[in-house]
């Protein structure tokens, strides 16, 4: 047995409930992890509401949450590259997000395959809260944009756990970072980690904003929000500019009418998928140890909004969807 959230059916967070639940002995090519932090995530939510994302009904009970740390404490048959007491975390078990949940629970079953070696510099905490938001930022950073020194890049949700990850990692970059925030008390945080320009953009038109710091529009727009930013965001880029959405937090964005990407400067815009940025072993192994150095080096400070117990999921849930906190939001069991 072991303590989990489950949810019966789809619903608000008045849907989450606490109680025992079965564990069986991990299964051929399984580990057991004792969780020590585990992570609040959008998916999470969209899971519970039964959101945009899921392609088939979910066969309830259903244990939510993707992304946890903590330590191995039981072997399957044939795991692999593995050790009881060996730390480590995970970022989903494979396939979508929606499928194959199980994170908020004292402990859980995962494939060894899925996990990523902590090393003694990154604790529990810092993992559950950076992995997947590290490796998103990573993504953006890699894959799509890595502004040159003196590029102006402009940040949506630049208080959110993605969204201060890639603020520091901008500016380390040398960009110019402009961020949009929810609040004066996000625009502190997110200043005191590098932003050089913080817009509320729910207070003042964000695309009047930037381009009174920005007259000919920035090189790239980060953009974790969606459906409340990636329309108008076109607006704010200069000629062969880029719009990267990596995020739903508002929801889905409306279709995009492909002829206002030239005739608004000729404007590069794609939807990255997290799995394909750590999809081969060496990927995996040569982006999570970049992390662990940005993060162990202070290049990239992780912050924690506030972490809940386990048993007080329904009230994380709250708090990230009224984006209450900056930072990233963890659970402890």
């Amino acid at each position: 047995m072991t303590k989990a959230i489950q949810i019966f059916r789809n619903g608000g967070p008045e849907v989450l409930r606490w109680g025992d639940t079965e564990l069986a002995p991990p299964g051929p090519g399984e580990v057991r992890i004792r969780h020590g932090a585990i992570a609040v995530n959008y998916s999470d939510v969209n899971v519970r509401e039964g959101g945009f994302y899921i392609a088939k009904p979910l066969k309830f009970p259903v244990i939510i949450g993707n992304e946890a740390a903590g330590v191995i404490e039981e072997l399957g048959a044939g795991a692999e590259g593995v050790q009881v007491g060996m730390r480590a975390a995970y970022v989903g078990v494979g396939g979508p997000f929606y499928e194959n949940t199980g994170a908020y629970a004292e402990a859980r079953n995962v494939p060894a395959s899925c996990l990523f070696k902590l090393p003694d510099k990154i604790s529990d905490d810092q993992a559950a809260a950076m992995m997947l938001k590290g490796l998103t930022a990573s993504m953006v950073i890699h894959r799509y944009c890595k502004p040159q020194p003196g590029d102006a890049v402009l940040i949506h949700g630049a208080a959110s756990g993605v969204g201060l990850l890639l603020v520091q990692w901008c500016k380390h970059l040398g960009a110019t970072v402009i961020g949009t925030v929810g609040s004066e008390t996000k625009a502190e945080v997110a200043r005191s980690l590098g932003c050089d320009h913080t817009i509320l953009y729910r207070d003042v038109d964000f695309v009047s904003a930037v381009k009174e710091i920005v007259p000919d529009g920035v090189a790239a727009v980060l953009d974790g929000v969606g459906k409340d930013t990636f329309a108008q965001s076109i607006y704010c880029t200069r000629r062969y500019g880029m719009l990267v959405n990596y995020g739903n937090a508002s929801g889905h964005p409306d279709p995009l009418d492909l002829l206002l990407l030239a005739k608004h400067g000729s404007l590069i815009v794609t939807r990255p998928a997290f799995s394909d940025h750590i999809r081969d072993a060496h990927d995996r192994a040569h982006y999570s140890d970049e992390l662990y150095d940005l993060a162990a080096s202070g290049v990239l400070k992780v912050k924690i909004g506030k972490s809940y117990p386990l048993s007080q999921t329904a009230e994380a849930h709250r708090d990230l969807e009224g984006r209450k906190y900056a930072g990233s939001l963890l659970l402890k069991p």
